[in-house]
């Protein structure tokens, strides 16, 4: 399966002091998780994955990895998992179609729509499970995550940063990254933006920078 940039970009912005756990919720081929287990060499890396095919070749990659010995992959939806742990940082790349009309691909249906993991469904389950000081990370287009934000407060998690993620200065912003916490701030998050490409269609030196270390030719 191909490396999407939503992915690269989750792994490589989503911020947390020192964590110590950290759940990825549907990791794919493992790539955010990877990337976490990379960054924080103190954490160990638990990661959930639905789709059969997709939690097999995670489960590869991470025991082929210099982290094999902090990542474990749990094949099961985040419905089903059940643990004691809470975590310091929570990721998910979560699917955000709940009305587009599905393609013929089952596996491109999975990761896309939300028939199988609902933003109800994905905050309602995280919650409990993000330690009083942890960071809950989310990507998502930007009307996507306008719904995202107001469901999210109906379980008392609170937006405190943001990436607003745009091709080219001139191109609308396409993606946004945001932190979630139980902590309400009361005030306007932070927010930063983070161009891909210039107007010439070269990488930015900024992303260039972020990517620098996880993907080849970078």
């Amino acid at each position: 399966m191909k490396i999407s940039t939503d992915a690269v970009l989750l792994g490589t912005l989503a911020q947390c002091n020192s964590p110590k756990q950290i759940l990825d919720i549907g990791t794919g081929t493992g790539v955010i998780a990877l990337m976490l287990a990379q960054r924080f060499p103190e954490a160990q890396v638990t990661a959930l994955e639905i789709d059969p095919e997709a939690a097999a070749q995670a489960a590869e990659n991470f025991k082929e990895s210099p982290f094999a010995d902090r990542l474990e992959l749990i094949p099961t939806a985040l419905q089903d998992f059940s643990t004691g742990a809470s975590f310091d940082l929570i990721v998910s790349n979560p699917p955000y179609f709940p009305d587009h009309l599905k393609s013929s691909d089952p596996k491109r249906n999975l990761a896309l729509h939300t028939d199988s993991l609902s933003f109800e469904a994905l905050l309602s389950h995280a919650c409990p499970m993000l330690s009083p000081s942890g960071q809950f990370w989310v990507i998502l287009p930007p009307r996507q995550m306008e719904d995202f934000c107001k469901l999210a407060e109906d379980v008392l998690l609170y937006p405190n940063s943001k990436f607003q993620i745009q091709d080219a200065p001139s191109k609308p912003v396409h993606r946004e990254l945001v932190s979630f916490s139980k902590t309400n701030n009361l005030t306007s998050i932070q927010t930063r933006i983070c161009c891909l490409k210039n107007e010439g269609g070269t990488y930015t030196d900024d992303y260039q920078q972020l990517i620098s270390g996880f993907l080849l030719g970078f």
